[in-house]
């Protein structure tokens, strides 16, 4: 019998608390929201299966040196690619290689919408103040809005280590959430007949023009934010590789063996880190609801300015509102909600290649918004 005492204490059942049971159900519901609604699958399904992984229980285990946050295991040296930001420009460069920047290039005022999405980014900065954050606290929490996980994790990696973990769980769940946040937001904000507005085809963009958009991209976002060059930089090689036609098998290594490696990576170890002991806090709340709040504000944000835009344009030139949620970076899901929302109001209005303007321009901004505040606050 001590025997089988002593082995049952060497158990996760004899550690396991109310709260990692609760997070392993959280886990359960992000591997079901991936496989059952196809939400982000290719982000929530490891980061579901992490957070089983983290939440079981490793009293009686010293020494084995297996979690996320024991020091020296082989979870701790692989959670490094999130705590140093190495993942992130690493994937905006899987992302350069996999967007086409056509939609933008010709229309280029929509980038505006991209800009405008990001505004909940900076109300949430202010009202994360307001909540008792600090300054580097509050920037990292705001950047949840441009529903941008890579960024979220690039920039609490330097503002808010403490907090990345919840910080980027909740970018990424926000991300997948894509389908059920924004449709109420941009039906309560639009009228039927500015949801039936029709605009013109995108006209055809030369190679040429392919070519030099991302070296202008660069120079310029460069010159503009810095700080936002560990990613811009990588997203527009990544384009670059692909646009140039001359580095084939260099684009398609990071758009897919790349990309898809380090997404793997990331989702485990991102969810592991939610251990029940150190994500089960009233601070994770508070963020949480900050972050919802932060993606809706952005959402209106977009389609708010595009009907801003709509006054001062002529008939026959205006701009879906609809389209301006796309403005948050989630790519391409909030393009295809906002499709998506145009078809119920008129089933022969496509919106998609639109809608990609203002979403590219929106991974751009996050982008930016990030580098502006690295450099303002560091």
């Amino acid at each position: 019998m001590e025997g089988i005492t002593r082995f049952f204490e060497h158990t996760g059942f004899a550690a396991a608390t109310p709260g990692h049971l609760l997070m392993i159900l959280a886990g359960l519901l992000f591997i079901w929201l991936a496989i059952r609604f196809e939400y982000e699958p290719l982000l929530l399904v490891p980061i579901g299966f992490g957070i089983l992984i983290g939440n079981i229980p490793l009293v009686g285990q010293a020494g084995v040196q297996m979690g996320v946050h024991e020091e020296g295991s082989v979870m701790q040296f692989l959670y490094m690619g999130i705590l140093k930001g190495i993942f992130p420009p690493l994937i905006f460069l899987g992302i350069g290689a996999m967007t086409d920047f056509s939609p933008l290039i010709s229309n280029p005022k929509l980038i505006l919408l991209g800009a405008a999405a990001q505004l909940g980014i900076f109300l949430t900065y202010i009202g994360a103040i307001t909540l008792g954050f600090g300054n580097l606290d509050a920037a990292a929490i705001g950047i949840i809005g441009g529903a941008d996980g890579p960024t979220a994790i690039f920039l609490s990696s330097r503002l808010a280590p403490h907090l990345i973990g919840t910080i980027t769980i909740a970018a990424f769940m926000y991300m997948a959430l894509v389908p059920i946040i924004q449709p109420p937001v941009m039906r309560l904000l639009t009228t039927e007949k500015e949801r039936k507005i029709r605009m013109k085809p995108p006209r055809s963009v030369s190679r040429r023009e392919k070519v030099v958009f991302p070296i202008v991209g660069l120079l310029l976002t460069g010159f503009i934010a810095p700080g936002s060059l560990p990613l811009l930089g990588m997203l527009f090689l990544g384009n670059l590789l692909k646009e140039s036609m001359v580095t084939a098998r260099l684009a398609d290594t990071a758009r897919n063996a790349l990309i898809d490696t380090v997404s793997i990576i990331l989702g485990v170890t991102l969810g592991a880190s939610a251990e029940a002991t150190t994500f089960l806090t009233y601070q994770s709340l508070q963020i949480f609801i900050l972050g919802a709040g932060a993606f809706i504000i952005s959402t209106a944000g977009g389609i708010l300015f595009a009907k801003i835009m709509n006054l001062f344009l002529p008939e026959g030139s205006k701009v879906n509102p609809l389209i301006g949620a796309a403005g948050v970076s989630a790519v391409p899901n909030s393009a295809k909600v906002a499709h998506r929302e145009g078809i119920r109001s008129d089933p022969s209005n496509h919106l998609i290649m639109h809608a990609m303007a203002p979403n590219v321009a929106g991974v751009i901004g996050s982008a930016l918004a990030a580098g502006i505040m690295l450099g303002y606050l560091l």
